[in-house]
C-alpha cells in the first residue's frame, strides 16, 4: 500500500492527500518531518516532505511531481483536463499558485503563523511580488466554478490548501487581504471547496494534528 509521508499541517502534504482521497487509491500515512538524517535523505534527496513511498525502495519526491505520477497510475478519475491545452493550462495555474502566490507568501510565515520576525525589507519584497502575482493570478483562475473551469481539476486540490494560507499571513502582516478586491471572490470559492467530503477531511485532520502538536508541546 503507497505511504504518503509528512506531516499533517503541510499545505504539500496536504494537497496530495486529497488527490489521493478523490482518486479512491488506498494509502497509510507516516509522520516524517523535514529533516537531515540519513535514513530520511534515503527516502526524500532533500528531506523535505511530503513523499511518496511506493513500497520496494521506491520513493518519490516533490508534490507535483507526485501528482503527475498519481494521474499517470490512477487515471479514473481524471483531476485533469484530456485536452492537451487546458491540461496545460491546469499545470500553468498550479504552477503560478505555487510560484507566485504560496512560496512568495511564505516568506510571511514565521512571523504570521509562529511568533517569529520578519525584516521590513522582506515584507516590502512580499508586497511588491505578490502585486504583481495576485492580479496574474485572477488572469489566470476561471471560478467558474471551479478555479480552473467547470470541473473540479488537480487546481482545486492545490488552490484549496494554498489559497487559505496566502490570504491569512497578509492580513496579519499587512492588516490587509492580498487578494484585495478579489477576497471576496476567493473566500466564496473557497468556502464552496472546503465542504467537498475530500478537502473537508483532510482540514478536519489538520486542525486535530496542530491541535494535538500544541497539547504535547
Amino acid at each position: 500500500m503507497l505511504k504518503l509521508c509528512g506531516f499533517a499541517s503541510s499545505n504539500y502534504y496536504n494537497k496530495v492527500k486529497v488527490v489521493l482521497l478523490e482518486k479512491g487509491v488506498p494509502f497509510e500515512e507516516e509522520l516524517v518531518m523535514v529533516s537531515q538524517d540519513a535514513a530520511v535523505l534515503e527516502r526524500s534527496p532533500m528531506g523535505k516532505v511530503p513523499f511518496l513511498d511506493l513500497g520496494g525502495g521506491r520513493t518519490i519526491s516533490e508534490s507535483q511531481v507526485i501528482l503527475e505520477y498519481l494521474e499517470d497510475a490512477y487515471p479514473q478519475p481524471p483531476l485533469y483536463p484530456g485536452d492537451p491545452w487546458a491540461k496545460a493550462r491546469c499545470r500553468e495555474l498550479i504552477t503560478h499558485m505555487e510560484l507566485h502566490l504560496e512560496l512568495v507568501t511564505r516568506r510571511l510565515y514565521r512571523q504570521a503563523f509562529y511568533g517569529g520576525e520578519v525584516s521590513e525589507a522582506i515584507k516590502d519584497a512580499t508586497k511588491a511580488d505578490l502585486a504583481k502575482g495576485v492580479p496574474a493570478f485572477m488572469r489566470l483562475a476561471k471560478f467558474s466554478p471551479w478555479v480552473a473551469g467547470a470541473e473540479f481539476s488537480a487546481a482545486d486540490c492545490v488552490a484549496a490548501m494554498h489559497l487559505p494560507l496566502v490570504s491569512i499571513a497578509t492580513k496579519v502582516i499587512y492588516g490587509a487581504d492580498a487578494f484585495g478586491e478579489h477576497a471576496e471572490r476567493v473566500w466564496t470559492y473557497l468556502k464552496m471547496a472546503s465542504e467537498r467530503p475530500s478537502i473537508s477531511k483532510v482540514n478536519d485532520d489538520r486542525k486535530a494534528f496542530v491541535a494535538a502538536r500544541k497539547k504535547s508541546s
